[in-house]
């Protein structure tokens, strides 16, 4: 099957690459048995990123290939070796591309602009290594934080054509004709209908005004239903400022005539929606034909009677093309001043919840009772956390139920009711990880120390203790000593004792 050279719709499968995992690692060092914990964090994943390209006109690399993948983030390194993060990918697309999601049909950028750009798959964050865990009270951790996962979502690239006026009308009606008369552009001109099959952009110069004209091919009536190709590029004319109806007086359709060919056009353009407000202008085509000269000398008067600016022109010997390009100037110039000013850039800042706070966290009930209920935790912060906790380690599922209380998780768990042996199940999606209430009850309860902590770090060497006993004897001979000779009388009596 051949691939079409424009595409101005693709569906594009995205994922962001993995953080790389922490590294769990203790310094080794000759006379340095306990050098503490040297492990690296791991290094983030590589995020998609889609940034408009005023060179490209079509989507068609992403029909070819319709899946992009970020790389990786590298796992950290004993010796405090952080991994590396993984490489962003950087998509083009063309100027006037609107992105949304597949799944749920929300706008996810509207990409206008050269350098436009928008994240539409974040890489996943690196997990921290048990050096950066490490604290006063837990001196030598013995796990290390997971990566996350990066996101991964399909979305909809559509290209909706960045032009000033818009050249809408029957097939054949000499729309390719006009663009390739005012402009540079060279499109395909043929005598038979659909000769167009993609939008063409010309490039209009008049007087101080430069613009963009563009063709919506295929319109027919029914085409806001799906009929011809009117309605894969109807919505190429949604950015236009102005609408330009170019109509066939020379046709020899039966049942045709300028102004049933204008209600007709009109009629699906509203049916289609959105375009009332957009000026129009009718240039009645292909006046070089007499009968085409006879049928625009009658029809001008009425569409004039409806308020229209009309021109009858031949894009064949140029006649009228020069009042055309001027009054298609003064129209875009007209809308350009009248459109609001772009606002300024502007830097949000969304700060996280605080941590405790109602805002962190949400539990619902769930179940009839008869098989038990399942207390369902939803929040950024406990759903993390989860991803980031390997649960072969304990001393790092102790770590997670940790953070879980001081998030504030239990106590609200009692407050509404929660009992031992409950389940509770955390986690997006239909495999959440589910565990078994257990209030007050430290999951790492089976280790001596407190978790992540290392006993042989407060124990003092056997060397250490027998030096600071004989320290002791000593002082003690010592002093009593200095007592015999400071109270002699105290010293003759204890003689006297001795002897009997």
């Amino acid at each position: 099957m051949a691939i079409p050279s424009f595409v101005d719709r693709a569906t594009l499968r995205v994922q962001g690459g993995n953080g790389g995992h922490g590294c769990t690692s203790v310094h080794r060092e000759k006379f340095k048995p306990l050098g503490g914990p040297d492990g690296g964090n791991g290094g983030h994943g590589g995020s998609v990123i889609l940034r408009v390209d005023p060179g490209l006109t079509t989507l068609v690399d992403y029909h070819r290939q319709s899946q992009r993948r970020a790389t990786n983030g590298q796992p950290g390194e004993g010796d405090h070796k952080s991994g590396a993060n993984g490489g962003d990918i950087v998509l083009a697309v063309p100027d006037g591309t609107v992105v949304t999601d597949a799944d749920t049909g929300a706008i996810i950028a509207d990409l206008i602009g050269e350098g436009a750009e928008a994240t539409v798959a974040a890489g996943g964050r690196g997990g921290l290594g048990n050096a950066a865990l490490a604290t006063s009270a837990r001196k030598a951790p013995g796990f290390a934080l997971l990566g996350e996962d990066g996101e991964q979502r399909t979305i909809t690239l559509e290209l909706k054509v960045l032009a000033d006026v818009g050249l809408v009308g029957f097939p054949s009606a000499g729309k390719s004709s006009l663009i390739a008369a005012i402009s540079r552009a060279r499109p395909k001109i043929a005598d038979y209908p659909f000769t167009t099959l993609i939008p063409n952009l010309g490039v209009v110069v008049a007087g101080d005004t430069t613009y963009t004209v563009a063709d919506v091919p295929g319109l027919i009536e029914g085409a806001s239903e799906g009929r011809g190709l009117g309605h894969e590029f109807l919505r190429h004319i949604e950015r236009c400022l102005a609408i330009v109806h170019v109509i066939d007086c020379a046709t020899y359709e039966p049942g045709r005539d300028p102004v049933t060919d204008l209600d007709i056009i009109e009629g699906e353009l509203a049916a289609y929606g959105g375009l009332e407000d957009r000026p129009r202008l009718v240039a009645l085509n292909k006046i070089d034909i007499p009968d085409g000269r006879e049928l625009a000398d009658i029809v001008l008067p009425d569409l004039e009677a409806r308020g229209l600016r009309v021109f009858p022109i031949s894009t064949k010997t140029g006649e009228g093309l020069n009042a055309l390009t001027y009054a298609m100037a003064d129209l875009v110039r007209e809308r350009r001043a009248s459109l609001p000013a772009p606002e300024p850039a502007r830097i949000v800042i969304r700060p996280e919840p605080v941590a405790g706070s109602a805002a962190a966290f949400t539990i619902n009930k769930m179940g009839d009772g008869e098989g038990g209920f399942v207390w369902r935790v939803r929040g950024d912060k406990p759903e993390r956390w989860v991803k980031q906790t390997d649960f072969n380690n304990p001393e790092a599922v102790g770590y997670l139920a940790d953070r879980f209380t001081r998030l504030g998780i239990e106590e609200k768990l009692l407050d509404l009711g929660a009992r031992e042996g409950d389940a509770v199940a955390i986690g997006a999606g239909e495999n959440p990880v589910v565990f078994d209430f257990a209030p007050q009850i430290q999951s790492g309860a089976e280790l001596l120390t407190r978790r992540g902590d290392d006993e042989r770090l407060h124990d003092e060497r056997a060397s250490v203790k027998r030096r600071r006993e004989l320290d002791a004897e000593y002082h003690a001979a010592k002093a009593a000593a200095e007592g015999l000779s400071r109270d002699p009388k105290q010293s003759w009596r204890a003689m006297e004792d001795e002897q009997g």
